[in-house]
């Protein structure tokens, strides 16, 4: 077969970074550019438009196209064709990059790669791109134009064909070189899968999302105009204006308003006024009902939102990250079951005065249904289907804790059962509602991967009740409860530390190992999938990879041990268990988040189609036939948690 190497260059006026490439490519004006494109080895062309040899070859299954960041040209370039674009036929060197622990971007990636000059993306790029494919601000000097064209600036648009040009050449060469680590086949037809979930998109219910914005900045402004009355402040927004009220009116210094402060700042002044103007604060920062808008900025015409989830986005450990509305970040729901269907017909009627009379906080009920703006197509109902506590019974099974394994082969209270051994308390003593659950709760959530004190603040241990000295003795109690999962952490750092030392592989329990491969550590996973650390080494005593950092978003050396790596292994096989699930469902899946799928079904389906899922959740798997998985659901109306 042909391998056909493409990049193009477009127009729109919609924003691609706020409304993603299927909102971009269905705009009136959308327009394919410039075309670079290459067949195998041959020299790489340049065209205006798509010319025919490259129209013919892009319509041929014979023909396996190739691109960086492949979803992009498969949407724009099948919009303007008017021919579908099956991912099967295509290849993305993104994907391939990214599952490698690589950077997400062509530059950085060729710059990681250490492409030559000549073979690397041109840094003049970016400029080029804001001058010929988005509108341009109408001035005296341009001539009250809206766009910039070719005629009006010939070098620039001869440096714009260079670059296109050399953009294509540069991930032929990327390409080339991360051939030796081919995508293996299960995960091609993950990637495969997900570029037609994506292309399936989320149908928003667009009034409500309308409503919740119009509602939302009338709350704020009510806020605005109730805290510069309780306050007398200009600007009750400022925080140094807010520091010197609360100062005057409490008699208590303030150093900071930061979230992590605000409880001890009411503490210290211990004042109704203070307390009542923090809380109209708090209505005022919420920022959660932009969701809202960002879903109404991604709807296409037929009012579903496509491109939501980006796959490989998370390269430690090849999770799916969130894209445009951030399915993966959504607001919890406290509101009961009968109280969610009321706020949301309130919110859908534009009803402030119900809002406000049953919920009190417009901003926060609304911050509750943005969730319940996703919905199924008409005639058809939501199935909502995810594993329970996927991740604890993960580490379980790869430490061999024996007693967890029994609670989840049994009942799986695990919170309850952590509690019980941690304290030697009696098998169903503790209860829902019971403090020492409590406990076990922010327990199992803060100390899986040799987490301690700092981990259990992060997670909120003081904010639920807990005391300062109770921190330390609950991070002990957690460890000798579980002390295969302790020596689970000490025998992955060990492993690693010995192969990046002798380039001897290593073996662990049920599948899991590291190998060195080049310049890659490789921890391969019970799935048989493996995650790439760059470039590791022993810097000091720790163990140390190239990667992306987490401040900054820049690359260089990340800091790792037993407890991380063990995460990575957790999170990254919670993963391959969704995928296995997903890739068994013959129902179509809107969208995913870490361990639940959404489906759609026609609503005299919906009840064959949750059966289907869960026994597709709860098979065996394969290469884990005594993992312990529970998959639950059940068939909405609109997106909630049950």
């Amino acid at each position: 077969m042909r391998t056909l190497g493409v990049d193009i260059e477009t127009f729109s006026s919609v924003n691609l970074q706020k409304c993603g490439a299927h909102k971009y490519a269905e705009s009136a004006d959308f327009q394919v550019l410039l075309c670079a494109y290459a067949f195998d080895d041959e020299p790489a062309r340049i065209a205006e438009g798509i010319p025919l040899d490259l129209a013919f070859a892009l319509v041929d299954p014979a023909v396996v196209k190739t691109a960086f960041n492949a979803s992009f040209e498969r949407t724009c370039l099948a919009s303007a064709l008017g021919a579908p674009m099956p991912p099967e036929q295509w290849d993305c060197a993104a994907v391939r990059a990214r599952a490698l622990s690589l950077p997400g971007s062509l530059e950085a990636v060729g710059r990681v790669l250490g492409l030559t000059e000549d073979q690397a993306k041109l840094k003049t790029g970016r400029a080029l791109i804001r001058y010929f494919c988005s509108p341009c601000a109408p001035t005296k000097t341009n001539g009250g134009r809206m766009r910039n064209l070719p005629e009006h600036a010939p070098d620039k648009w001869t440096q714009f064909k260079e670059y296109c040009l050399r953009d294509v050449e540069a991930e032929r060469e990327i390409r080339r070189r991360l051939s030796r680590f081919p995508l293996p086949d299960k995960e091609r037809a993950l990637w495969i899968l997900d570029q037609q979930i994506n292309d399936r998109g989320i149908l928003i219910d667009t009034r409500l999302a309308e409503r919740a914005v119009e509602l939302d900045a009338e709350a704020k402004t009510a806020l605005l105009a109730e805290a510069k009355d309780l306050t007398g402040l200009a600007n009750p927004k400022s925080v140094s204006q807010i520091k010197t009220w609360i100062e005057d009116t409490a008699g208590v210094r303030v150093d900071s308003l930061n979230k992590k402060e605000i409880a001890g700042v009411r503490a210290a002044a211990d004042n109704e006024l203070v307390d009542k103007f923090l809380n109209i604060r708090a209505g005022l920062s919420k920022t959660s009902t932009e969701k809202y808008n960002a879903m109404l900025r991604s709807v296409g015409q037929d009012g579903r939102a496509r491109g939501v989830t980006l796959f490989y986005g998370a390269t430690r450990t090849g999770r799916w990250a969130g894209r445009l509305m951030q399915t993966q970040n959504l607001p919890a729901i406290s509101l009961s079951a009968e109280d969610l269907d009321v706020a949301r017909q309130a919110a859908r009627d534009g009803d402030a005065e119900t809002l406000g009379l049953l919920f009190g906080d417009v901003p926060d009920a609304l911050s509750q249904l943005i969730r319940t703006a996703i919905i199924p197509a008409p005639g058809h109902r939501l199935i909502v289907a995810d594993f329970s506590s996927i991740e604890a019974r993960v580490i379980a099974w790869l430490a061999g804790e024996r007693w967890r394994l029994d609670v989840f082969n049994t009942h799986g209270k695990i919170y309850e059962a952590s509690a019980e051994q941690m304290f030697r308390l009696p098998l169903g003593s503790v209860k829902k509602g019971d403090p020492m659950r409590q406990k076990g709760k922010i327990a199992e959530l803060a100390l899986g991967f040799a987490g301690g004190v700092g981990a259990l603040k992060s997670m909120g241990a003081l904010s639920m009740g807990l005391k300062e000295d109770e921190l330390q003795p609950l991070v002990n109690a957690w460890r000798r409860a579980n002390p295969a999962i302790v020596r689970l952490w000490r025998a992955v750092d060990m492993a690693a530390r010995d192969t990046i030392q002798t380039r001897k592989p290593n073996y662990l329990r049920h599948g899991l190992a590291f190998r060195m491969d080049g310049p890659l550590l490789r921890m391969r996973l019970p799935s048989g999938r493996e995650l790439s650390y760059v470039k590791p080494r022993l810097d000091a005593g720790n163990i140390t990879y190239e990667g992306a950092l987490s401040t900054g978003g820049g690359w260089g050396r990340v800091e790792t041990f037993g407890g991380k790596l063990t995460e990575n292994a957790v999170q990254a096989t919670a993963r391959d268990c969704l995928g296995e699930a997903m890739l068994r469902v013959r129902w179509p899946i809107v969208f995913h988040v870490h361990d639940e799928m959404v489906l759609e079904a026609p609503a005299s389906s919906a009840a064959a189609c949750l059966a289907d899922v869960l026994n597709a959740m709860n098979a065996p798997l394969g290469w884990a036939p005594e993992l312990p998985l529970k998959g639950e659901g059940f068939v909405t109306d609109y997106y909630k948690k049950e």
